[in-house]
C-alpha cells in the first residue's frame, strides 16, 4: 500500500513578487507536487533585495501552499549607494573589458573575496538555526536547496549534517564555479579555492544534485555529484493564453528577444548582419522589427545608435510575465544568446521552452555543440549557431522574412510535450522516491 503523503521542504531565495526565469522552476515544482503525492513547503527571505519584480508571478502561488519566512541581511543596500552598476551585478551581469570604471573593478573584487560563495551568505547562519528547530519539530521527508545564490547550498549542508536521514537535493540552475562570470569576479587564489572546495563538499554531500542541462549534469557527475538532469519548462497553464494559431500574421517582420541582455552575451554578429541587410534590402529596412522586452545593458543601447538598425527597434523595457508571453506570440522569429565560451554549452536559458510553446521559430546564439542545439534541432524549432557564422545567420533570417512575405508559415515544433511543467514535476517526484 502507498505511504501517506510525502513533505518536502523547498528553500529558495528566489520567490514572487521577484521576477525573471529563476523564479519560475520551483514556483510550478511546487504548483504540481501535490498532484505527484508531495505536499510542499517554502521557506524564503522574509525582506530580500531582488533586482526585479513581477507580480504577475503571484497568481501561480498554491493558496493551501505553507510559506515560512525569516529575515536576511544583505549588503546590495550599501553596495548600490557607492555604485549603481552594483544592481546589475546583483543580477550576475558585468560591465567588461574597457567599460568597467574603477568602482566596477573594486565592486567585483569585494563581491567574489568578501562574499563566499555570494552576498546572501549572511543569511545562511541564521536560517539553518531556525530550520534545524523547525525540522526536529515537523517530519519532513526531503529537502531542497536551489542557488544561486549557491549560499543556499550551504544551509543544505548544515541540515544534512544534523539530519543525515533527511533526503537532500541540491538543485544547481546555474553551474557554480563553472559559469562564465565566475573568472570575471577577480577572485585570489585562496578565494577561488574556497568556492571550489564548498562546491566540492555539495556535491559528495547532497543526496541528489540536480542540473538544468544534459551538459551541467554529466560536469557535476565528473566532480564527483551524484546528478541528474531536469530541465526547465513551459507552463501548459500559461502556455495555452498565448500559442496564437499561425493565421495571425504580424504587420512586421518582428525579431524578439524576451529577457535580460548583458554584454557577456550580447550577439555584436547579429546587429551586425541586420544592419547589412537593412542597407541592402529597402524591402526589408521597412518591413523589419527588432523588439526587446526586458533589461537590455545601456552599453549595448549605445551601441544601436551607430548603425541604421537603430530605427527599426522598438524597446519595450521590462514586462510582466504575462505580457512578456503575449510578446513572444506577436513575434515571428525569437532570439536566445548564450556565453561564447565552449564551457557554457551547457546553459539551457529558461525562455527557450515558453518560446517552444509559441510555435515560434528561434534564432540561438552561443558555443559550438551546446545543449540548445539539440533541442532545437529534436523539436525542428529554429536554429543555432556560434558567433562565427554569419554568412549562415545572414541566410537563415532572409529566408524566414521571405517566408514571412509569401505568407508561408514555419513548420510547428513537434515533440515539445516533454518539457511541459507538469511532465517534469512528474519526473522530479520519481528521482525523490
Amino acid at each position: 500500500m502507498e505511504s501517506a503523503i510525502k513533505k518536502i521542504l523547498i528553500i529558495t531565495y528566489y520567490w514572487p513578487p521577484a521576477g525573471g526565469p529563476g523564479v519560475q522552476r520551483w514556483l510550478k515544482f511546487a504548483k504540481y507536487l501535490p498532484e505527484f503525492g508531495w505536499k510542499p513547503t517554502v521557506f524564503i527571505p522574509e525582506n530580500p533585495s531582488y533586482p526585479l519584480l513581477d507580480e504577475s508571478l503571484e497568481k501561480d502561488v498554491p493558496k493551501e501552499l505553507e510559506i515560512i519566512k525569516t529575515k536576511i541581511w544583505e549588503p546590495y543596500q550599501l553596495a548600490e549607494k557607492l555604485n549603481k552598476s552594483n544592481k546589475k551585478f546583483k543580477a550576475g551581469q558585468f560591465d567588461v573589458g574597457q567599460n568597467q570604471s574603477w568602482k566596477s573593478k573594486l565592486s567585483i573584487w569585494v563581491r567574489g573575496n568578501f562574499f563566499i560563495p555570494d552576498a546572501r551568505v549572511f543569511w545562511v547562519k541564521p536560517s539553518t538555526k531556525y530550520l534545524k528547530k523547525y525540522l526536529s519539530e515537523k517530519h519532513f521527508d526531503a529537502v531542497v536547496t536551489t542557488g544561486p545564490p549557491h549560499s543556499l547550498h550551504l544551509i543544505g549542508l548544515g541540515l544534512k549534517k544534523e539530519f543525515p536521514g533527511l533526503k537532500w537535493i541540491a538543485d544547481f540552475r546555474d553551474p557554480w564555479t563553472e559559469i562564465s562570470y565566475h573568472k570575471h569576479l577577480k577572485l585570489t587564489k585562496s578565494s577561488d579555492k574556497k568556492h571550489r572546495d564548498l562546491e566540492q563538499k555539495v556535491f559528495k554531500t547532497a543526496d541528489i544534485t540536480l542540473a538544468t542541462s544534459f551538459t551541467d549534469a554529466e560536469n557535476f557527475r565528473k566532480n564527483g555529484a551524484n546528478a541528474i538532469c531536469i530541465t526547465n519548462g513551459f507552463d501548459s497553464d500559461a502556455s495555452t493564453t498565448f500559442n496564437i494559431p499561425g493565421e495571425y500574421g504580424t504587420e512586421k517582420f518582428t525579431l524578439s528577444y524576451v529577457g535580460v541582455l548583458e554584454q557577456l552575451r550580447n550577439p555584436e554578429i547579429l546587429w551586425k548582419v541586420l544592419d547589412e541587410i537593412i542597407t541592402e534590402n529597402d524591402g526589408f529596412a521597412n518591413d523589419f522589427e527588432l523588439k526587446f522586452a526586458g533589461r537590455i545593458d545601456d552599453r549595448i543601447l549605445d551601441y544601436f545608435n551607430s548603425l541604421k538598425l537603430k530605427n527599426s527597434i522598438k524597446n519595450l523595457g521590462y514586462l510582466s510575465h504575462d505580457k512578456a508571453l503575449q510578446e513572444m506570440a506577436n513575434s515571428d522569429l525569437l532570439l536566445i544568446t548564450n556565453f561564447p565560451q565552449e564551457s557554457s554549452k551547457g546553459i539551457i536559458p529558461g525562455k527557450i521552452f515558453e518560446y517552444l510553446a509559441t510555435g515560434k521559430q528561434i534564432l540561438s546564439f552561443g558555443p559550438k555543440d551546446a545543449d540548445v542545439a539539440k533541442i532545437l534541432n529534436e523539436t525542428h524549432a529554429g536554429k543555432h549557431f556560434d558567433y562565427s557564422e554569419k554568412e549562415k545567420v545572414k541566410d537563415f533570417i532572409f529566408n524566414q522574412y521571405l517566408n514571412w512575405k509569401s505568407g508561408k508559415t514555419s513548420d510547428n515544433p513537434s515533440s515539445i510535450e516533454q518539457y511541459s511543467r507538469k511532465n517534469l514535476t512528474k519526473t522530479l517526484s520519481q528521482v525523490l522516491k
